[in-house]
C-alpha cells in the first residue's frame, strides 16, 4: 500500500471499491477490493470484534474500504454493493430511521466527502461475487 500513497499519477486514478459484510449468531465479518485502472487489486478481509447486523457489517465494510482507498492515494473512488439497503441511503433514495444506522450514514458521507468524485452503486449479488465468495468463506470457517 504504502507504494500507492507516494504516487502522484496513481493517486489521481479512479479505484472501484467492492465490498460486502456479513453478521451471524457466531460473528461477524467483512470483505474489501480495490482496484485501480491498472488492475491493481487490493484484498482485505476483516473480522469484528463486536456484534452487528447484516446492514451494519456493510456499513463498517465500506468504512474500512474508503479508509484504504484514501491511504492508496486514491482521489476518485466508485463503490459497488450488493445492499440496495446500504446504497439506497447514501443515495438518499430511502429513508434512515434507526438512530443507530444513522450514525453509521453520516459517518459514511463524512468519508465519502474525502474524495473529489465519489458514485455508489447498487449491483446485484451475482455482479458482486468476488466479495460475496470471501465472506462467505468466513462464514464457513466460523461455522
Amino acid at each position: 500500500m504504502a507504494e500507492y500513497a507516494g504516487d502522484q499519477e496513481e493517486a489521481s486514478t479512479t479505484w472501484e471499491l467492492y465490498m460486502d459484510g456479513s453478521s451471524n449468531k457466531i460473528g461477524s465479518g467483512a470483505d474489501i477490493i480495490l482496484v485501480n485502472q491498472e488492475g491493481t487489486q487490493i484484498e482485505v478481509s476483516l473480522k469484528f470484534e463486536f456484534p452487528t447486523s447484516n446492514n451494519q457489517a456493510k456499513y463498517e465494510a465500506l468504512i474500512a474500504g474508503l479508509k484504504l482507498a484514501k491511504e492508496v492515494g486514491a482521489t476518485k473512488v466508485v463503490i459497488f454493493s450488493d445492499s440496495q439497503v446500504v446504497t439506497s441511503q447514501i443515495n438518499g433514495e430511502y429513508q434512515t430511521k434507526d438512530p443507530n444506522m444513522k450514525r453509521y450514514l453520516d459517518r459514511t458521507l463524512e468519508y465519502l466527502r474525502r474524495f473529489s468524485k465519489t458514485d455508489v452503486r447498487y449491483i446485484t449479488r451475482d455482479l458482486n461475487t468476488r466479495a460475496d465468495v470471501q465472506v462467505s468463506k468466513y462464514k464457513a470457517k466460523r461455522e
